[in-house]
């Protein structure tokens, strides 16, 4: 038997037994090339077993987000549900979606703020304040650093006026000014309470350390009309009342910002005495005009929501058209007594620029004024912002009355 199977598989010669140099032979790259052969088609099979496996998995199990082999030059990444965001999904992090919410809250907190009073507020203070200086050595640091207290002391506190009439006023802005983040749904109740809390706090925090009085009594009676004007509250809320509010907001516009901001730059600046010059004695007249006027025509857009929630103001008691005129006709006779108090100075160039400059003012409100559309609520808002442009204007002039 052991003959027979020798015999039927005759030995093959092993090229270790005939010395064979097999680095250098056939057999070799042979044996190389059936070993790599081997090892690509079971790396291909693994491979494609592992993908159907994943297929099969994705099916049979939905929820995980992703499980993904790359074939890349040493690894194989498996991305498994986690819970994390993926770096291609909106919610995860990424500088441009940072970016766009500091944008959106920047923006919100700029409708908030009410721009138009606040360059109002900063505008006057500005200008009344320059009064105070009588010649150009006036414009000192001191000068500055007593201007720039009490700027920043009445946005803090103009911030929280216009904060707190947001807050009474939510349901009327929805329908009058729905684009005020408290209407829109932007912020919260909570945080519209938070921001005007902290910049009452700090204003009067700020008036308090500057240790001016003037400046303190002027934050004081803002903060005290301003609350009583809009806090829905017994006997408050002032400005269900057409006249209570107009006064109001005449107080604080037209003798507070102008007498107080006067007296805190000649008194706790420049340590004079105190006496109202005659240009402090002219803008406190014009601007109570002016007042009166922005009091009566900040409703002339806002009719509809004054109607449906019981605001008595005189545009839903008398009309759009016939308020609107009544404050033209106001500011007119405003422009004719500037063109007459400038017309007697004592200057030349301040009575070439107070009388040409009111002349071209009230020459462009006019001209304006006969073009509104009433139909059109985009319009008289555009018209409203055109007054609180005359309103800066003015305080420009205000400076050069002498």
């Amino acid at each position: 038997m052991e003959s027979l199977l020798l015999s039927s598989s005759p030995p093959t010669p092993s090229p270790l037994s005939t010395g064979e140099k097999i680095w250098r032979g056939d057999t070799f790259k042979k044996t190389c090339l059936a070993s790599s052969y081997g090892l690509q088609v079971a790396r291909s099979s693994t491979l494609n077993i592992l993908n159907k496996y994943s297929v099969a998995y994705h099916l049979n199990n939905p929820q995980p987000r992703s499980i993904s082999l790359q074939r890349s030059n040493k690894t194989h990444s498996v991305n498994a549900a986690s819970g994390q965001p993926l770096e291609s999904e909106p919610g995860a992090y990424s500088p441009n979606n940072s970016w766009n919410s500091l944008k959106n809250a920047a923006d919100a907190f700029y409708r908030f703020s009410r721009p138009h009073t606040v360059i109002g507020t900063a505008l006057s203070i500005i200008s009344v304040s320059l009064l105070a200086a009588e010649k150009l050595s006036d414009l000192n640091p001191t000068f500055f650093t007593g201007l720039l207290e009490a700027v920043v002391a009445a946005l803090f506190m103009n911030i929280y006026i216009v904060g707190l009439n947001q807050l009474s006023d939510i349901d009327i802005d929805k329908v009058n000014k729905p684009y005020l983040p408290l209407a829109s749904g932007e912020y919260s109740v909570g945080t519209g309470i938070m921001i005007v809390t902290s910049f009452l706090i700090m204003s009067f925090w700020l008036g308090w350390v500057v240790g001016s009085w003037p400046l303190f009594w002027a934050l004081f009676i803002s903060f005290v009309l301003g609350t009583a004007y809009s806090i829905n509250v017994p006997l408050l809320r002032w400005k269900r009342s057409a006249v209570v509010a107009a006064m109001c907001i005449l107080a604080v516009r037209a003798v507070i910002v102008q007498i107080a901001f006067f007296l805190h730059m000649q008194t706790h600046v420049y340590g004079k005495p105190a006496a109202l010059s005659r240009p402090v004695i002219f803008a406190t007249a014009f601007m109570s005009f002016f007042s009166v006027v922005i009091a009566l025509f900040k409703d002339i857009p806002d009719i509809d929501g004054d109607r449906i929630f019981g605001i008595r103001s005189f545009t839903v008691r008398l009309g759009q058209k016939r308020v609107f005129w009544i404050c033209i006709l106001l500011l007119q006779m405003a422009y004719a007594v500037s063109i007459l108090v400038g017309s007697m100075s004592s200057y030349l160039w301040s009575k070439v620029i107070t009388v040409s400059g009111h002349a071209v003012l009230a020459s462009i409100l006019w001209a304006r004024a006969k073009s509104i559309d009433f139909r059109s609520k985009a319009a008289i808002t555009s018209f409203y912002m055109f007054i609180w442009k005359l309103f800066y204007a003015e305080y420009l002039l205000i400076p050069l009355v002498r």
